[in-house]
């Protein structure tokens, strides 16, 4: 007679085998036949941090484990494909997904069990130092120069959108960095980091008019990139002259960001949302375009960016001028392309991508809904974009918190009515890792 051995499932998302991982496969061997879900790149992205070693390296790994019969790839995070198609009799997890996020992940699979009389298996998280040693190490490698610049380019070829954050300091970058949710059965986070002019300048108390240089602005970014592992979009305003523009292209790509954003305004600079309230010139085309190749020209490697962002449509030049400008400096060797407006409808936005769209399938949009922000994602999508920036809400959300503060302390001559609009100065030093 032939017993049928019971099927115990499990699934990882690490780009390094630890102690932790061979628990689990020691536990899961006790109730039958092991098999391993590799979670696939895309999941990856959205579920925890992006992968440090391809899906077939980290499948690899997985299958030299002693006591691992079988790997797949799972490829979302929710477990419904999997457990149709595999019905085991135990899926085993760590203890640590009973809170937080994950604990979606654990009621998706205690409901898809229930439905055949499957169980849970849950073991004791393992955390120590030499996991703690092993975290901190894919981190380090995620943070480098080499592994970060390129992150941008790849996750375009993700994601159906990339979704970036303003960030203006470690502490916001940190917050854009472990900030997840989960909603409607799914988890999400961040895709990447903006370092907005705008935002940069008012930290620090200045007019956003490129008065604050460049070495105050390449601490900021050293800041984000100390306690951060996200790709960085930096915005270069109008890049300058052209000679220094090639200069901060080298230590940008150096510096390992992903890409720069370069305007097409010439003058001293004024915030684009004025339009034509404030006096705002277009540079020519032909300006412009030389000074994206010269800094293609000085690039040494392929993972930067030059974006081109286009103001026609904020300084109300029309549609034709914006595709014409976006054409030609995709021919002068942009490798995207944004498109600026200030409307509160998408309506000349979405007219703008259709149209580019039918003559350049390839060539990545970024856009900035700052003004018409009731335009959702999936929208953006279904037009052809393929990055949004969130370029300010970060600073706009934290100035009339701190102002309220202020002003009931000077009101009641204490602190204690103010404490319960706070958060525990605890929970924010728990953002902040020890090394």
């Amino acid at each position: 007679m032939v017993i049928k051995m019971k099927k115990v499932y499990t699934c990882f998302c690490t780009s390094v085998i630890h102690e932790g991982h061979l628990n689990i496969i020691k536990e899961a061997e006790k109730y039958g036949e092991v098999i391993v879900g590799v979670l696939s790149d895309e999941s990856m992205v959205r579920f925890n941090k992006f992968p440090a070693v391809s899906l077939e390296e980290r499948m690899e790994m997985v299958q030299n484990i002693e006591g691992v019969k079988r790997v797949i790839v799972q490829k979302d995070i929710m477990y419904d494909a999997v457990i149709r198609e595999l019905q085991p009799d135990y899926v085993i997890h760590g203890d640590n997904w009973k809170n937080g996020p994950m604990q979606a992940i654990r009621n998706n699979v205690a409901l898809l069990l229930s439905q055949y009389g499957g169980q849970i298996i849950e073991v004791p998280y393992t955390y120590n130092e030499r996991v703690k040693h092993a975290d901190a190490c894919i981190k380090e490698k995620l943070a480098m120069p080499e592994y970060r610049r390129k992150r941008l380019k790849q996750l375009l070829g993700l994601c159906p959108i990339v979704k970036a954050m303003e960030v203006h300091s470690g502490l916001t970058g940190l917050i854009v960095e472990k900030t997840i949710i989960e909603n409607n059965g799914a988890l999400d986070q961040f895709d990447a980091m903006w370092i907005s002019s705008l935002c940069d300048s008012t930290a620090k108390g200045k007019p956003d008019i490129e008065l604050v240089d460049m070495t105050s602005r390449f601490r900021t970014i050293d800041d984000v990139m100390e306690v951060t592992t996200k790709p960085i979009i930096f915005d270069g305003d109008t890049g300058g002259l052209t000679e220094h523009f090639v200069y901060t292209v080298r230590s940008l790509e150096r510096m390992g960001v992903s890409a720069v954003i370069i305007e097409d305004k010439t003058g001293l600079k004024k915030n684009s949302l004025f339009g034509n309230e404030v006096v705002q010139e277009l540079d020519s085309i032909e300006h412009f375009s030389e000074k994206i190749r010269a800094a293609k020209q000085v690039q040494l490697t392929d993972d930067f960016m030059i974006i081109a962002r286009l103001e026609a449509l904020i300084l109300e030049k029309g549609q034709e001028e914006a595709l014409r400008r976006a054409c030609a400096f995709v021919e002068a060797g942009a490798d995207g392309i944004m498109i600026h407006s200030r409307k509160k409808a998408p309506d000349e936005i979405f007219e703008f991508c259709d149209a580019f769209r039918s003559m350049d399938k390839e060539t990545p949009i970024v856009v900035v809904p700052t003004s018409y922000n009731s335009v959702t994602e999936q929208e953006l999508i279904r037009h052809g974009i393929n990055i949004v920036i969130y370029a300010n809400q970060l600073t706009r959300s934290a100035f009339p918190a701190m102002e309220q503060t202020a002003k009931d302390i000077l009101r009641h001559h204490r602190a204690k009515e103010v404490d319960e609009k706070l958060m525990p100065i605890k929970d924010i030093i728990s953002l902040i890792d020890e090394l």
